[in-house]
């Protein structure tokens, strides 16, 4: 019976995994904004990519909408985000993971600067 639990348990874990791995990596605004760039950094470093509102049909990213994230291998990343308002933000640490959603609040924001 725990050789059938195990086996089971292991199943459901390579399951999730791959469809993790199907699913695409997205970004889900909860700033109070549209946001026309959206760049990250690997954590601690200013290296920023290719700014992935690209990936956006109108090349935004509404409030409360979600953006499919391209390019950018799992771990922990610094975020800078240009709004609709002209502020500039940065969101230090945030962890990306395969699949998954990751998200930024209004409250996150720091370093905020307008043009």
């Amino acid at each position: 019976m725990q050789r059938f639990s195990l086996a089971l348990l292991s199943l459901a874990v390579t399951s999730s995994l791959a469809l993790a791995q199907g699913r695409p990596t997205r970004f889900w605004n909860l700033t109070r904004y549209t946001i026309s760039e959206f760049h990250l950094a690997p954590a601690g470093t200013t290296d920023f990519g290719p700014n992935q509102c690209k990936n956006d049909k109108d090349g935004t990213v509404d409030h409360d909408e979600r953006l499919r994230i391209t390019g950018v291998e799992p771990g922990n990343y610094d975020a800078r985000l240009t709004d609709a308002s002209g502020r500039t933000c940065l969101v230090r640490n945030i962890k990306v993971e395969s699949g998954q959603i990751f998200s930024i609040e209004e409250k996150e924001l720091t370093s905020c600067t307008t043009r």
